[in-house]
């Protein structure tokens, strides 16, 4: 996959948005699994904010990304 560069660092040009993400617990193990499905297939780029989901979201992608090498990720 074509890389593209974002604070000099060439990265996945294709990114997860999390925009009502982590609002119901009935979606819950549903969203996870779908982000760390994107990390395992070479998603490095995770857009989140704190306003979504009342940080809900961002408390989402910190369990998403446990088991991966933050150092590899972006955060938007």
């Amino acid at each position: 996959m074509k890389e593209v560069k974002i604070t000099d660092r060439g990265i996945s040009p294709i990114g997860l948005g999390t925009w009502n993400m982590g609002d119901g617990k009935e979606k819950y193990t549903q969203e996870l699994n779908a982000l760390r499905a994107g990390l395992d297939a070479g998603i490095q780029v995770i857009d989140t904010a704190e306003m979504y989901g009342d940080g809900n979201s961002e408390s989402l992608v910190g369990n998403a990304i446990e088991p991966f090498e933050r150092e590899k990720l972006f955060m938007m």
